[in-house]
């Protein structure tokens, strides 16, 4: 009716919930606590570094860059060089990774692609597992069934069948225990972990991208070339980077197959050295405070190759993805 007040506004109830600053409690107190979360992560690794560090730093400070680049392992004469520990821990890092990646990333494509729906559980499940058998387990195995075949059969194929001796890689006589044995054991370990992130990345990507490409007219395999793999691609270098991380660190089935000698040589049949092994074979031996902090220099120098190794990973993660979105 014209002329008729309008109604008065009804006062909006009042909010009896507690609040604190413009929010909940129960948000406050969550923020708070995730908050504590994320900062303790780096907290953490900063105490890390500069216990080790701190402990590393008599060794550091007498040998300078040379500990880095010297060869000499003498704990009577108190004498230490890491660079075959460097180098060692490395090669069969990288090595492993150029054994285990095409593998990996095979079974997660057979896996997303291939694999009947009634396997591909418990197939997933079996290759898996391997990330469940302790490191010592490995080296048993290693020890046991890989170093026999590697000495009588694996190594003498590639020196003599395919000629390789002449090269400075595959020459000198086959012990077993060598580079070539722990970058085989490696691979074997970090091989679950790189199938996993692939295979999750793969089996993530949208079904229309595969539908778009077989209706250009490619072939299934044309499919997964150029147009699941590509768009996979980050999350699969991310994978591949996590088996390099935990290439790096493993300690315990290296040990047992590489030798363990203080020496840097091209040929991956002869033994080799790690950082971690020689952390893991000296520690508890130590005859000398220099010699604890040499092998703490170690465990500091292992620490910054991990750092820069993830740095890297990150970089290329993130120059991938940029790619990707430009």
């Amino acid at each position: 009716m014209a002329g008729a007040p309008a109604p008065a506004e009804q006062p909006a109830p009042p909010d009896d919930s507690p609040t604190l600053g413009g929010g909940s409690v129960g948000d406050r107190v969550y923020r708070t606590l995730t908050t504590a979360f994320a900062v303790a992560i780096p907290v953490l690794l900063a105490f890390i570094t500069f216990e080790v560090v701190a402990a590393a730093w008599p060794a550091l400070r007498r040998f300078g860059f040379g500990f880095l680049t010297s060869s000499a392992w003498d704990p009577q004469r108190e004498l230490f060089g890491a660079a075959p520990m460097i180098y060692g821990t490395v090669v069969s890092s990288v090595l492993a990774l150029i054994l285990a990646a095409p593998l990996a990333l095979g079974v997660a494509i057979f896996l997303s692609e291939f694999c009947p729906r009634w396997l591909r559980q418990p197939l997933s499940f079996l290759v898996d597992l391997l990330a469940a058998i302790p490191s010592v387990v490995y080296g048993l195995w290693g020890m046991f069934f890989l170093l026999p075949i590697l000495r009588e059969k694996v190594m003498p194929f590639l020196a003599t069948t395919l000629g390789l001796a002449r090269t400075p890689f595959f020459s000198g006589p086959a012990y077993g225990n060598s580079m070539l044995a722990a970058a085989v054991i490696l691979a074997i370990m970090i091989l679950p972990y790189i199938s996993a992130v692939s295979r999750e990345v793969l089996m993530a990507v949208p079904r229309s991208q595969r539908e778009a490409a077989l209706a250009m007219g490619a072939t299934r395999w044309e499919m997964i070339r150029d147009a699941v793999v590509p768009y996979a691609r980050t999350g699969i270098l991310g994978g591949v980077i996590l088996g390099l991380g935990r290439a790096l660190g493993e300690t315990m089935a290296v040990t047992m197959l590489i030798g363990n000698r203080h020496e840097i040589s091209p040929s991956l049949f002869a033994p080799g050295y790690t950082l971690a092994s020689v952390i893991a074979n000296e520690f508890a031996e130590a005859t000398n405070e220099l010699h604890t902090s040499a092998l703490m220099a170690c465990g500091a120098v292992l620490l910054v190759v991990t750092l820069v190794v993830n740095g890297i990973a990150r970089w290329l993660v993130w120059s991938v993805a940029r790619e990707q979105k430009a």
